[in-house]
């Protein structure tokens, strides 16, 4: 009877530390999946902190591209405003897009190609780019591992009782996916 009562509270020990350290796991990744979403929305800041000088340097040469900056304008207005992870998204891809079109509309100004500011901006933007590309995979590899945490058995009976929940990836838009074509 004694050793019924040992395996018994062997057991009931063993799932409370199994819980305990499950639920210190899901804490820890949840809160990388928060920080890998914080450091997108650093990069997109830094952008946004560009967008401006980009559009200065570039309205004086494109006054018959005003739609193209005003674009601009209104892309930016919906990052600063956008609160979810797939608002931002949207309006990061949104972005992007337009930051394409302008940089392909200044190859018919040679002269605001040769603009030094122009030339800087544009590989300040560039950078900035790649640097918001490596954060969303970032993000991605952590919201994966976080979400197959809480899928796979018997973590996900414990994680529903715990109330943690998937995690949605960052995703390019039907645009970014379709083919690029290029012509010579």
């Amino acid at each position: 009877m004694v050793s019924a009562f040992i395996i018994a509270g062997g057991v009931v020990v063993f799932v409370v530390l199994f819980v305990i350290f499950l639920y210190n796991s899901l804490i820890r990744l949840r809160n990388q999946v928060k920080n890998s979403f914080a450091q997108i929305d650093v990069q997109l800041k830094r952008r946004n902190d560009l967008i401006p000088n980009l559009v200065e340097s570039v309205k004086g040469y494109m006054k018959h591209e005003k739609t193209l900056l005003e674009s601009v304008t209104k892309a930016r207005t919906s990052i600063m405003s956008a609160k979810t992870m797939e608002g931002k998204a949207k309006a990061s891809n949104m972005m992007s897009e337009t930051l394409k079109s302008i940089f392909a509309v200044s190859e018919n100004y040679p002269t605001l190609r040769a603009n030094e500011n122009f030339i800087q901006l544009q590989e300040e933007i560039a950078g900035t780019e790649n640097k918001i590309s490596y954060a969303r995979q970032h993000y991605n590899d952590i919201v994966m591992a976080f979400n197959t945490k809480i899928e796979t058995f018997p973590n996900s009976i414990f994680a529903r009782q715990l109330k943690f929940g998937k995690e949605g990836l960052f995703e390019a838009s039907a645009e970014e996916r379709k083919n690029v074509k290029v012509k010579f």
